[in-house]
């Protein structure tokens, strides 16, 4: 039956009842109270006499969305067939129409919930609730409870409280009515009510203090990923799109299709958690997104190039309906959208990039790379490997499992990289764990601390019946730069100090080594180098390189000996390499040998050119340059790298007057071509509030060099405050051009006064 509107709303337009919130209340004193009837002559439907009987109900979306923060969500705003949307521990409002009013001497009303997919229920497996209609003030404290908050006419108005533990799904609600002595009626309501976590809740184990924390990392619906190398940072716009059409059924569905949580473990955002870390790749299941690292633009045939992505609309809305794993995705877009799922589902998330990120594949917390003589990584003898970057995810939640001192935030990660009991998932990791080095925690600990925290160790090999020679152990290289978007700001927050102690401090060197003590695979460290320090290497690197553009690499030898002379020989060079440190394509590479005299510096100058690198460039154009030299007169052998990107150009967004809800705002987006070279086949893809699906607006016209492309679309903001216009350009020269826009909507009510500057912009 359709919801019936509440007359009450012009006695006691309540508020919120969650006691962590501010609240407008009534007085029932001031409500009509039930009358007392004569019950002798009452026929309310020919055949059952006097049963009160269900008409109608009316969800108070407005007032329900507003308290519960679920506002936004599709479902709460769609013009037909609305869905309440709460989170549970907190009340909510129910409207109801009765045939009569309702009288407390005769009448008994209970509320029977049930979770919509479960067809075989009992009376202990939690998946449903019987709730009698109590008085204000006989509740019972964490359960469910339906309490009567007063009644005009024939409207009786109901605050229900779902238990703060109870399953995160979609329940039905029945409404049972009975009259003393005589018969009853039930009413089902057709529509669902979705239950989500609620981070607002003391009692809740995702309780997260702080009203910015909360709107951060779960109101939020775009934000910032980033990615590049370690000295040059990039932001990435990412739109979270958690409110949109389906995205909340479809977490749904992850949770309990395709990470198989049932019964009680639904509500347990550690069992959820864990289970989406799995769900959100294709391994092991029928999950979200297939992973591609390829080298060629061809590799990605069938589907979208990870760099294409804006967001995780299009991703979730395409998987959702049909059901079948998304092409392509790499760590960021596995990151992206695992935080799109649980922010619909209420669980506190934020992405994090961990820079020169290790994948330990033996569990013996160092990463050995093996060089031969000219420097080249021997990749069918190294199983590790050091990812320029790697993004996973955090999520915030209590661990009773562990103890008090382990809950808060919490890694998982969703790119396959390697099976946690038998299955390519990861976590939740607790960071006090990470960081103490407490590597028998569960889940996956020794996994994350070797990923931020492990040595680097570089062995030359130089034949078979030859051993394996040290060439230089770094012990700080690894876990660089740990960031995520700071709160309420549109930049960077390092939080390193949150996976480990500084580097080179005593709790840092004890923590690794306590770690290496518990761990199973421990390498034998020999064939040492002698201790050897007249020789010094140093690197510069130019810092800001745009594409197109040369640029030279100088390495400075120095030697620090006041008597002794050394002759130095050996190789710099040039790669491209892909974010995961593959090293593809040799760019250019440069000889030497050199006499340094006591005290003595010199300096080997390598020009790339544009030429040199344009078509050799991959994924992210970032390149590895290193030395691998020879103190011929000791026999010391010395490696050095670093890591080095040219920088694409940014995306300008503007618009046109002052933003205002649900009226039309005209937005143009500009990018310029840095190349030598036309752009050809160029395409613009973008998100953002207001925009039902990824737009994807294609240049009719080549783009020459030192020229700008511009496109312009129309969008809607469909409701006040913050939003976030998140765009991408590709061509066939040209790929990962970023460029966001974060500004103020007023709403409507205020006739286009501005909160706060409507022109509040930032672009990468």
């Amino acid at each position: 039956m359709g919801a019936v509107k509440s007359k009450l709303a012009t006695y006691h337009p309540s508020r919120c009842c969650c006691p962590f919130r501010k609240s407008e209340s009534y007085d029932l004193k001031d409500l009509p109270r039930p009358p007392r009837l004569d019950t002798s002559n009452d026929v309310v439907d020919g055949t059952r006499q006097g049963v009160l009987a269900v008409q109608g109900v009316d969800f108070c979306v407005d007032t329900n969305g507003e308290n519960h923060h679920t506002n936004k969500f599709h479902l709460m705003t769609r013009e037909a067939d609305k869905c309440l949307v709460i989170r549970r521990g907190q009340s909510f409002k129910l409207d109801i129409l009765l045939n009569r009013p309702f009288d407390t001497r005769r009448d008994a009303v209970s509320f029977i919930f049930y979770v919509a997919d479960v067809e075989k229920r009992g009376p202990s497996d939690e998946t449903s609730a019987a709730v009698p209609l109590l008085e204000k003030g006989s509740e019972t404290l964490g359960a469910w409870n339906a309490v009567y908050e007063g009644q005009m006419d024939s409207h009786l108005m109901v605050a229900v409280t779902p238990a703060a533990d109870c399953i995160v799904a979609a329940w039905r609600m029945d409404i049972d009515t009975k009259m003393s002595g005589g018969s009853s009626l039930s009413y089902t309501h057709p529509l669902p009510i979705y239950v989500l976590f609620n981070p607002w809740c003391l009692n809740d184990s995702v309780y997260m203090p702080g009203h910015s924390h909360r709107e951060e990392y779960v109101q939020e619906d775009a934000g910032l990923m980033f990615r590049g190398v370690y000295n040059r940072i990039k932001p990435t716009p990412w739109n979270y799109a958690q409110y949109e059409k389906d995205i909340l059924e479809c977490a749904l569905y992850l949770v309990k299709e395709i990470g198989k949580v049932k019964g009680r473990a639904r509500a347990d955002p550690i069992r959820i958690a864990r289970a989406l870390s799995a769900a959100v790749n294709v391994q092991d299941d029928n999950g979200v997104l297939f992973g591609n690292w390829g080298k060629e633009l061809s590799d990605y045939s069938g589907g979208s190039h990870p760099l294409k992505w804006v967001g995780s609309l299009a991703i979730l809305q395409k998987y959702y309906e049909k059901k079948k794993p998304v092409k392509y995705a790499q760590c960021w877009v596995y990151a992206g959208v695992l935080t799109t799922v649980c922010r619909a589902l209420g669980i506190p998330c934020r992405p994090i990039t961990g820079y020169d990120a290790a994948h330990d594949s033996q569990g013996s917390l160092t990463i050995d790379i093996i060089k031969d003589e000219n420097g080249n990584t021997l990749e069918e003898f190294t199983r590790d490997s050091v990812w320029n970057y790697h993004v996973w995810n955090e999520v915030w939640l209590d661990r009773p499992d562990l103890g008090s001192e382990y809950s808060g935030w919490q890694a998982i990660d969703s790119t396959p990289q390697e099976t946690s009991e038998d299955v390519f998932r990861c976590g939740p990791a607790s960071l006090r764990a990470v960081r103490d080095g407490e590597l028998q925690r569960p889940y996956d600990t020794g996994y994350v601390f070797a990923q931020v925290n492990a040595d680097k160790v570089l062995w030359k090999y130089s034949g078979e019946i030859q051993p394996l020679k040290l060439l230089a152990r770094d012990t700080t290289s690894i876990g660089q730069n740990i960031s995520t978007k700071a709160i309420g700001k549109m930049e960077r927050e390092d939080i390193t100090h949150l996976y480990k102690y500084p580097e080179r401090s005593r709790e840092e060197r004890d923590t690794m080594e306590k770690a290496l003590r518990k761990s199973e695979s421990i390498f034998a460290r020999y064939y040492l180098n002698d201790v050897f320090n007249d020789i010094v290497f140093d690197f510069e690197l130019r810092d800001d390189i745009k594409i197109g553009q040369d640029f030279n690499v100088v390495l400075h030898i120095k030697n620090r000996s006041t008597i002794n002379s050394h002759n130095v020989k050996g190789v710099i060079r040039v790669d491209t390499v892909t974010y995961t440190g593959v090293t593809g394509d040799g760019v250019k590479r440069e000889e030497f040998d050199k006499v340094i005299q006591p005290e003595g510096k010199d300096n080997i100058s390598l020009l790339v050119t544009f030429d040199d690198y344009y078509k050799k460039l991959v994924d992210q154009a970032s390149f590895n340059i290193a030395c691998i030299a020879t103190i011929v007169d000791r026999n010391f052998d010395y490696f050095a790298q670093d890591d080095f990107r040219v920088r694409n150009p940014d995306i300008k967004i503007t618009y046109e007057g002052k933003p205002v809800a649900r009226q039309e705002l005209t937005v143009t987006v500009k990018v310029e071509n840095p190349l030598p070279i036309p752009l050809r086949n160029g395409k613009f893809y973008i998100q953002g509030a207001g925009l039902d699906e990824q737009l994807k607006i294609e240049l009719k016209e080549n783009v020459a060099p030192g020229a700008i492309a511009t496109a312009e679309f129309k969008l809607t903001p469909p409701w006040g405050g913050r939003h976030q216009i998140s765009a991408k350009f590709t061509s066939k020269e040209i790929h990962d051009v970023d460029g966001f826009l974060s500004f103020i909507v007023t709403s409507a009510e205020t006739n286009g006064i501005p909160l706060i500057d409507a022109n509040e912009t930032r672009q990468i």
